[in-house]
């Protein structure tokens, strides 16, 4: 029996586990996972009876495989949940799935709602063509964004960054209104210095024109439309949050047989003359330990897999040494109400803004995004009619100002940008606050990443070593594209496939997420 060692118990490790067990009985499988938590940053934290999706996850995918994994973990709803009970509001539901009231191993059918809060408004995330839009924008703005896109129609410029690909687009105005500021705060570094394949993966092709013709298809009924990911209108969600899925897939994980050893770090992983891994070194218990290993997945960072290996070429090890992250800090805010007005017709607990997240286009403030997680799922709250839970999100790097705050100094200084962005009047209405930070959230796309072919090509020709996931990959997948690595990995161990192509060329192709297996789940 061959044994398999999988680092990382996020959505990637835990999927390529429970598939290698599920469907074979000729391996043993370990994970390892450094903190005691599933789910990497679709993770769950639970804070005195209210629950945090650390980034916001929306379930979402046009992968038959995943939708029906997702299907054998957690059911689809059968029955209303407590919030569409009170409000007696309706909402597709399967024959036969079960009660969220009575059960708590479901997936809810949830409403989209995301925009953007910029000058004090509400607009549409992404920017529709809805009469709120013209309103908000005035008469003289609007015509300055039509006379801006027809501009970057008629002389594009070359995709070269992120900027250029956002003006192309969008027009500069639009971009400079809705992406330029944003996605510096996000990254900390100015579009024009950022690769463009993140946003051509991100935005999946999304335009004014991609706008514009989705409006005309809604408008007119028009049949097989295909709806860009970032316009749907529901999603899947599980009814405790993202985490409660990877909670349950290691629970499958051991049923089946295999192994998970949590607050265990991988550390160092061993390489032999034939350029094959041979086991992994990892701390648990203040001890350093070892296990060998016939196959390695790994869906620990680029960065750290290469740099905890042995006899890698300095070329290769000056690649991975450079690759970029963003951290992530979230400051949880409980409060009996937010001073922002419901003003649509959508039906919320207690009439707040029917908003999953919010996107903060506020050149005044830090907070990049902020949750309502009332929204998500109304058993993330523990009192859903007296209180508003949301999370204040902040894109940071490891060791800066902010992430070597004192959880205090950030809440006090977090609570009084939402008092400056009028969110509340005052910090004394803030009943609670908590504060999580996610190293490694978001990897980057500049720096030594645009040498980063390189550095895959080096690790496919390692046999049995196989790169699965977000950081894994070192590519801003969301989870349904992360389990798809997994996939094919199980299926190439299974088959006996050198190759590694089709694992490295999930999510990578227009035509493969937009149009063969495309979905998104998140937005972090």
């Amino acid at each position: 029996m061959k044994k398999v060692i999988v680092i990382g118990a996020g959505p990637a490790g835990l999927t390529a586990a429970y598939e290698l067990l599920s469907r074979s009985k000729d391996f043993e499988v370990v994970v390892f996972e450094e903190s005691r938590e599933f789910g990497g940053i679709s993770k769950t934290v639970t804070y005195k009876g209210n629950r945090m999706d650390m980034g916001g996850h929306r379930f979402f995918s046009r992968v038959d495989e995943v939708n029906e994994w997702w299907e054998k973990m957690l059911p689809l709803q059968g029955s209303p949940t407590k919030d569409d009970i009170m409000l007696g509001r309706s909402m597709p539901l399967k024959q036969g799935g079960p009660d969220p009231e009575r059960t708590d191993r479901v997936m809810l059918k949830r409403h989209r709602v995301s925009r953007i809060l910029f000058d004090n408004k509400f607009y549409d995330y992404p920017i529709s063509l809805s009469p709120e839009t013209f309103r908000n924008f005035g008469f003289l703005t609007t015509m300055k964004v039509g006379f801006s896109y027809l501009g970057s129609v008629f002389h594009k410029r070359p995709e070269d960054n992120l900027e250029n690909l956002y003006i192309n687009n969008f027009g500069r105005r639009l971009y400079s209104m809705f992406f330029e500021y944003y996605t510096e705060n996000l990254w900390g570094r100015h579009p024009s210095e950022i690769d463009a394949s993140w946003g051509r993966q991100r935005t999946k092709g999304l335009s004014i024109f991609g706008i514009i013709r989705d409006f005309f298809g809604r408008t007119f009924h028009v049949k097989n439309r295909k709806v860009n990911t970032s316009l749907i209108e529901e999603f899947k969600y599980p009814k405790l949050g993202p985490g409660q899925l990877w909670d349950v897939t290691a629970e499958e994980v051991r049923k089946l047989g295999g192994t998970i050893l949590t607050e265990s770090r991988v550390v160092r992983i061993h390489k032999d003359e034939n350029n094959r891994l041979t086991g992994v070194t990892y701390e648990s218990g203040g001890e350093e330990k070892e296990m060998e290993g016939d196959i390695i997945i790994s869906s620990m960072p680029l960065k750290d897999l290469v740099c905890g290996m042995n006899d890698v070429p300095e070329d290769m090890h000056e690649i991975a040494a450079g690759l970029p992250y963003r951290d992530y800090m979230t400051l949880g805010v409980l409060v009996p109400k937010l001073n922002l007005k419901n003003k649509t017709d959508i039906r919320t607990v207690s009439d707040i803004v029917p908003d999953c997240w919010v996107y903060v286009q506020d050149r005044r403030v830090k907070m990049g995004r902020f949750q309502i997680y009332n929204n998500w799922s109304p058993y993330m709250i523990k009192d859903l009619e007296h209180t508003v839970w949301i999370g204040l999100e902040y894109f940071v790097n490891e060791g800066d100002e902010y992430w070597i705050m004192k959880d205090g100094d950030f809440s006090d200084f977090a609570v009084g940008e939402m008092v400056k962005m009028g969110l509340i009047d005052s910090a004394s209405e803030v009943i609670d606050t908590h504060v999580e930070r996610v190293r490694k959230a978001y990897p980057a796309y500049f720096d030594t990443y645009d040498r980063i072919d390189e550095l895959v090509a080096y690790l496919k020709g390692i046999d049995n070593l196989y790169c699965v996931g977000r950081n894994g990959q070192h590519r801003y997948n969301n989870i349904d594209h992360s389990m798809c690595t997994s996939f094919e990995t199980v299926k190439n161990i299974l088959g006996g496939i050198a190759s590694k192509d089709n694992i490295w060329s999930v999510n990578t192709e227009q035509e493969y997420h937009e149009e063969k297996k495309g979905g998104e789940n998140e937005i972090d």
